[in-house]
């Protein structure tokens, strides 16, 4: 049955949806194999899958995992900001979204503004990072809660079925 809006203008329809659930489980699957699961043409998997990395409905690429490419720690750390200016926020989330042990880095709502994920290699390395960052920017940070990550369980999957 065709669709009766463009590609670019609609919402996710059930096929998108299938799409997607595919791709979460394998991000390799062939347009292939996935038209055949959908049940439409490669060209039209083809279009779609690229209408939706267009409109930023997913990002193509890949999970790794740190312990095993060297970097067993994994802190979520915690921020909270002092009263700062939206252009001293910004430079702070610039600062961090650059350095090379920050993984993940989301503005987050209630007690604290940021969770901040961090990798290093050894206890020395995470407290050297974490002490720097907090000695950087001790006029921006009011408080710190930092966790070990001891074990990831599920990392974001979305049932859309």
């Amino acid at each position: 049955m065709p669709v009766k809006t463009k590609l670019e203008s609609r919402i996710l329809d059930d096929k998108d949806k299938k799409i997607l659930m595919i791709l979460q489980k394998n991000g390799r699957e062939s347009l292939t194999n996935i038209a055949k699961k959908v049940k439409l043409s490669i060209d039209s998997v083809h279009k779609r899958m690229k209408e939706m990395e267009r409109k930023e409905i997913y990002y193509a690429g890949i999970f790794i995992e740190p312990r095993k490419i060297g970097f067993p720690l994994i802190a979520d750390v915690k921020i909270k900001l002092r009263n700062i200016t939206e252009l001293e926020k910004n430079q702070f989330i610039k600062n961090l979204t650059n350095h090379p042990r920050v993984i993940d880095l989301l503005s987050i709502m209630g007690e604290y503004d940021l969770t901040c994920v961090i990798i290093a290699k050894d206890t020395n390395e995470l407290e050297e990072i974490s002490t720097k960052i907090r000695q950087t920017y001790s006029n921006m940070i009011a408080d710190w809660k930092a966790m070990l990550i001891l074990k990831t369980h599920k990392f974001e999957y979305y049932d859309l079925e």
